[in-house]
């Protein structure tokens, strides 16, 4: 019965969410000061914390969790209800040979059905498959860009005394398990259409579903299982380069802290606008002259009125713009925890 099956793999798959949760919070709890570049549309924007990161993570596969075991109770039902759903065929008992059935099955009875339990939970169920390995495509992604050689901040496991990175490349150390669970959640999110489509069936039932689950319902299970375990593996032996990253923080000389900087100027009472052209100005004369952005502030007549050297240097220090971030990673480590906790 299809119910029992999804019910033991939502099961399986409950375990690998959880912990790859404990991974992230655990990679959460570590990081919670280290500092590095954050990124908005590839571009460095101003300095992040990487554990926050990795809470932000966490936080989604406790919403995943969440909603696999709210989506178990809609999913894992039967029925026993003839031809058409109507239980003519099993004479005046036939509700109470259900809820039996049912019980010793140990899933719940559908509140209603045709000949068969109507497709949407199906679709839900696998949507859900898509929406998790769609996670998974995201922190795959978000690794192998970290791992980048221009910027190798982050990398996946390497076993360098016998992996090979490429056939002809000797030097190549290729994320090939981020890679392979992207590669996984483009299928993924491709049987969920096929799930949607078999939500459509005529009249009492037909068998255009059939012969589709037979493969969707299998194979999206069996891709999200090598999904989870191989993120359990990279998250596993997760290397981390905050060398790498203070050397990223340098690389614009000084423009990641623009905003900084901006508000400080904002505090002295200058408008917020004015404020944003004053520095948008110096920004661009430092791109443009290629020299630090503190050169370029210290020499405007603008800036000069209203800042010393000493409040432009302590405006540009990245550790002292974090903002809430630590005590957001430690609030996320301690919601997932409670949860993982309380809710089993």
């Amino acid at each position: 019965m299809l119910a029992l099956q999804i019910k033991e793999a939502i099961n399986i798959i409950e375990k690998d969410l959880i912990e790859i949760a404990l991974l992230l919070i655990g990679l959460a709890e570590k990081n919670k000061e280290t500092i590095c570049v954050g990124r908005t549309h590839g571009q460095h924007a101003i300095p992040y914390i990487l554990g926050h990161k990795f809470a932000i993570w966490a936080n989604e596969i406790k919403l995943h969790i969440e909603r696999l075991r709210q989506c178990k109770e809609r999913v894992c039902v039967g029925k026993m209800s003839g031809a058409v759903g109507t239980q003519a065929g099993f004479g005046p008992n036939a509700l109470k040979v259900q809820e039996l059935t049912m019980k010793y099955l140990g899933i719940k009875p559908a509140e209603i059905s045709s000949q068969i339990v109507p497709r949407d939970r199906l679709a839900e169920f696998i949507c859900l498959l898509a929406l998790i390995s769609s996670s998974l495509d995201k922190f795959g992604r978000e690794i192998r860009n970290l791992q980048r050689t221009e910027i190798h901040e982050l990398e996946e496991p390497f076993k360098e005394e016998v992996q090979v990175g490429s056939s002809t490349m000797p030097q190549k150390r290729n994320p090939i398990s981020s890679e392979k669970i992207c590669g996984l959640a483009k299928i993924l999110r491709s049987l969920a259409v096929a799930a949607l489509e078999n939500v459509v069936i005529e009249h009492e039932r037909d068998l255009t579903n059939s012969s589709c689950e037979r493969t969707m319902v299998p194979e999206a299970c069996i891709l999200l299982d090598e999904q989870l375990k191989t993120m359990k593996k990279v998250l596993k032996g997760l290397r981390i380069y905050p060398e790498n990253m203070k050397r990223n923080l340098n690389l614009t000389k000084g423009l990641i802290m623009a905003e900084a900087v901006m508000l400080t100027l904002v505090k002295k009472g200058i408008g917020r606008q004015e404020a944003h052209e004053i520095i948008r100005r110096c920004a661009m004369k430092a791109h443009k002259n290629n020299i630090d952005f503190f050169d370029a502030l210290k020499t405007d007549k603008t800036v000069q009125n209203y800042l010393t050297e000493e409040e432009i240097k302590q405006a540009l220090n990245p550790y002292n713009y974090a903002g809430t971030a630590k005590t957001q990673i430690e609030n996320i480590i301690k919601q997932v925890k409670n949860y993982l906790q309380t809710a089993k």
